[in-house]
């Protein structure tokens, strides 16, 4: 019996709550294995509508979440989360969430830096989101970090807190920011640590035990490919690798139970935040795009940047993604445009590429070169079967598959977790 991992195949925002949630019904246990908060899936369940930032999707479906080693943790955000949760009436019990006992905690002080750096670049800001994630894998890296079980030992936290505050004092007096105080912030994480210790154990062992009883298991990732650290469009990435090997080394499992690897891809282009963006639109059909796709971050709030679909982007994201198969979301926003445009490669100076580089100069020199297709006049939105979609629609899914030399093995045409057209279920073997 397989398992699947989630992640995004361009620049994040392309519908991974959606499926995450439709995927969520065939699984047993929904893993987080990267990221933080910074991170947001929108799931819409009957009459409620739940945005999520550190818990698995699988939970609103009655599914055992697991926040894995990979994830950085702000404490204050989790329980607020929970308690939003709670008021819409999913109720986050130790029973249904379990978190990993190594994850990394983010403190107030690495948002603090976050923002800081962030005012300091001025017009050359990276587009964070000022909530710490950044800094909080620094100290990781660092070997300096509080993790959730030295909550559970106040010396550890005391000692920890100084080596964390002779770093981040000093950064923080350079940026011209208020600095922090050792005890404020260890009376709050002993306040703190009986709320979230009831949550925490080796989550690996358990994973184990899942895989060896043949339980599925679904990875779901945060951010996109084009986001990882090492293979986005560095330095305008998050600092986590969001590839799906990441789903093991995050959550404490062997690589070869990952399983089936699904990217999810907009059937247009959009990105949140600064950056290359080769294919994106300053015109109306960009706004079109923008106001029918409803674009704005389930985090940031901010309006997405679109633009078409970037065959080159995804195919890059395959190959290093590890993706076996597509999951194409909202194909319905393309409905009733007369033509349609996709991205098969760069020009850059005299050179054509089918690959953005990963020089900072060349990705922002990189003009796109486009094939021009024929657009659709009737609706896709809502259909569930290949019968249901215009012939032109077809022709376009296709193409698209050839051109990211990956299969399209779901897709989404409307917000609702049924319109969805299943060619493949990821968990067969």
């Amino acid at each position: 019996m397989a398992n699947v991992a989630v992640i995004g195949a361009q620049w994040g925002d392309e519908g991974k709550g959606k499926v995450v949630d439709w995927l969520a019904s065939r699984a047993d246990i929904v893993v987080r294995f990267q990221g933080g908060h910074n991170a947001g899936h929108t799931l819409v369940v009957g009459d409620q509508t739940y945005k999520l930032s550190l818990l698995p999707s699988g939970l609103v479906r009655g599914k055992l979440g697991i926040i894995g080693n990979g994830v950085v943790i702000d404490p204050e955000a989790l329980l607020a989360e929970i308690d939003r949760v709670g008021r819409q009436g999913l109720h986050v019990t130790p029973e249904t969430l379990r978190i990993a006992e190594n994850a990394i905690l983010i403190l107030p002080l690495h948002g603090a830096i976050d923002r800081a750096r962030e005012a300091a670049r001025g017009a050359a800001k990276i587009g964070t989101t000022g909530r710490g994630i950044g800094p909080a894998y620094e100290d990781k890296v660092a070997r300096r970090a509080i993790r959730v079980c030295d909550l559970a030992e106040p010396e550890t936290l005391a000692d920890k807190l100084d080596e964390l505050l002779r770093h981040h004092n000093t950064l923080l007096k350079g940026l011209g920011a208020d600095t922090f105080g050792k005890q404020a912030l260890l009376d709050r994480l002993l306040e703190l640590a009986p709320l979230v210790l009831p949550f925490a154990e080796p989550v690996w062992e358990r994973l184990d035990e899942a895989r060896r009883a043949g339980k599925r298991i679904l990875f779901e990732g945060a951010q996109a490919v084009m986001l990882d650290v090492d293979h986005g469009t560095y330095p305008f990435v998050t600092s986590s690798n969001t590839v799906a090997a990441t789903a093991a080394a995050g959550s404490g499992v062997g690589p070869g139970a990952v399983g089936f690897v699904l990217g999810i891809a907009k059937a247009y282009c959009t990105r949140v935040g600064s950056g290359p963006f080769p294919t994106e639109l300053h015109d109306a059909t960009g706004a079109l795009l923008g106001d029918r796709g409803h674009e704005f971050g389930t985090v940031t709030g901010r309006r997405r940047r679109c633009g078409w679909f970037d065959a080159a982007l995804v195919r890059q994201a395959v190959k290093v993604g590890g993706i076996q198969g597509l999951a194409l979301t909202k194909l319905d926003v393309l409905d009733g445009l007369p033509e349609l445009r996709v991205c098969v490669g760069y020009r850059i100076g005299g050179e054509t590429l089918r690959h953005l580089p990963a020089a900072m100069r060349a990705q922002a020199a990189a003009e796109p070169v486009f094939e021009t297709m024929e657009g659709w006049s009737e609706s896709t939105r809502g259909a569930r079967s290949w019968a249901d979609l215009p012939a032109q629609a077809i022709k376009y899914v296709r193409r698209i598959e050839e051109l990211v030399e990956a299969p399209v093995t779901l897709l989404s045409t409307s917000p609702e977790r049924d319109d969805t057209i299943l060619v493949k279920d990821p968990f067969e073997d």
